[in-house]
């Protein structure tokens, strides 16, 4: 038993009315010794719950961040165009099918450099993870060193952090997060987490308006000057069809703006498509890749054209939707698919040429 985490245990976990905040050196010293299970797991399970109840503050987020650079592995920035990091939830999707990887290879063949974080299935929602929606497309991240991830990410644009791979100790705790069956703190923290050494453009989802509030204070005081949250489907980056997008952002005053995006207004409100199971989505998936009108192809051509506009390859919203639409129905992202393939594949090989 660790004598110095009982005491912060003691701090979050004394109830509603005397319960303390943790200032972020001790929210941070308690990530620590959780991720590195210098704390007993009848420690980090009282704790993890009692934190959810407490609800964390901004300050205890910018802990736990802080934490996540030091011990998270990073890749380096590479490219002129400043690196744009897509914060989804690691439990997946099981309700509305991704367009995630659609908008990140639109980006990407636009010349906007896209990471992704994640790592596989995990609780509480068990959902679809990116990295299984990258594999069933061809694509296997899960075998790269961080060198080769580095490698594939500057010949790309489009790079993927695994867990497993690049930050293990925040793997080796999706243990802890089966066994409360709860989602901790970590998991809003992750969200923001910036798997990118360097300043990078951070887009994140939400679910509940005051995580949005708390986002924007951990970021003021990290540093993080250029941000977008989205109140997205499944607290995903991805827009919705059939609601009003919340979009809040960061300017260069270091202020923030609010976006409400009205999807009616440019002729794409409808219904988002149901996830009904792996190889549904997957399919819808790979057709929309390949150009194929089907009941995705809307949603990526809003997500896409959003987010061309909103990193500053076109100048307006529709000439961004415009812009998507073209590159999809004229099948522009298929070669893009094939050269993150190719890439990979090559890494691969090169590592069972040394091995043998």
């Amino acid at each position: 038993m660790s004598n110095e985490f009982r005491e912060l245990l003691k701090r979050v976990g004394s109830g509603t009315h005397t319960s303390k905040n943790l200032t972020r050196a001790e929210a941070a010293r308690a990530t620590e010794m959780m991720l590195l299970q210098l704390a007993t797991p009848a420690q980090i399970g009282a704790f993890m719950i009692a934190h959810r109840i407490k609800r964390p503050t901004s300050e205890e987020l910018a802990g736990i961040l802080d934490v996540f650079a030091q011990l998270g592995n990073q890749l380096e920035i590479c490219h002129q165009y400043p690196p744009v990091v897509l914060g989804t939830p690691y439990d997946g999707r099981s309700r509305t099918v991704p367009v995630t990887i659609i908008t990140a290879l639109i980006l990407a063949t636009a010349n906007v450099p896209v990471i992704l974080h994640g790592g596989e299935c995990m609780p509480t929602k068990y959902g679809m993870p990116l990295i299984e929606i990258w594999r069933q497309l061809g694509v296997d991240y899960s075998s790269l060193n961080l060198a080769q991830t580095q490698r594939v990410y500057e010949q790309t644009n489009l790079g993927l952090v695994y867990l497993p791979q690049h930050f293990s100790e925040a793997h080796n705790f999706v243990t802890f997060r089966e066994e409360i069956g709860k989602r901790p703190p970590f998991a809003t923290a992750e969200l923001v987490w910036c798997p990118i050494a360097g300043e990078a453009q951070i887009v994140a989802g939400f679910v509940h308006p005051p995580t949005e509030a708390r986002f924007r204070e951990t970021f003021k005081l990290r540093g993080t000057k250029n941000y977008t949250l989205i109140k997205g489907l499944e607290g995903s980056c991805d827009l919705s069809r059939n609601r009003t997008g919340i979009i809040t952002f960061s300017t260069s005053e270091g202020d923030f703006e609010r976006l409400l995006l009205d999807p009616s207004k440019y002729g794409f409100n409808g219904s988002d498509p149901i996830f009904e199971s792996n190889d549904q989505a997957i399919a819808l998936i790979q057709e929309t890749i390949q150009g194929h009108n089907n009941q995705l192809l809307p949603s990526a051509i809003f997500n896409g054209g959003f987010y061309l506009w909103h990193f500053k390859i076109t100048d307006t919203l529709e000439s961004g939707f415009a812009l998507a639409e073209q590159m999809l129905t004229t099948g522009k992202l298929a070669p893009k698919l094939s050269a993150v393939k190719s890439v990979v594949k090559g890494e691969l090989d090169g590592l069972q040429n040394r091995m043998g």
